[in-house]
């Protein structure tokens, strides 16, 4: 399995913490902090929990790809159920239907043990385009 990680800019200006990935499972974190991720409300912003979902359910899906297949979101459909405050946030996310072309992937994020977000997504799965 490729590596997986918080090789991006984006990742790591947020905080993506990678827990655990194999066999078309993800788990990722971040630990909430209020001067870093709040709106004006005072809440976590929802792109947060949304960034986090997207990253985790792309981390399950690369993990039952081939090194020479990527993918990308297409659509997620995503649910807040309740306020996300300070502390760790944990993403489980798990591949439901792989396909030639396009994966459906759910998601389910915790906070302090309670579901406080869901999400389930479409992700085309493509060629990696070739290096030289």
């Amino acid at each position: 399995m490729r590596p997986f990680a918080q090789e991006f800019e984006f990742a790591r200006a947020l905080g993506l913490q990678m827990v655990e990935r194999r066999d078309g499972r993800c788990t990722m974190a971040i630990d909430v902090e209020r001067e870093r991720h709040f709106n004006p409300q005072g809440a976590a912003h929802g792109g947060v929990a949304y960034s986090l979902a997207d990253t985790a359910m792309g981390g399950a899906l690369s993990s039952v790809l081939g090194d020479d297949q990527w993918c990308a979101t297409m659509e997620i459909k995503f649910n807040y159920h309740v306020r996300v405050g300070e502390g760790r946030l944990t993403c489980e996310a798990e591949v439901l239907h792989r396909g030639k072309r396009v994966a459906n992937i759910d998601a389910r994020l915790y906070q302090d043990g309670r579901l406080v977000s869901s999400a389930n997504g479409n992700f085309a799965i493509f060629a990696a385009p070739a290096t030289g």
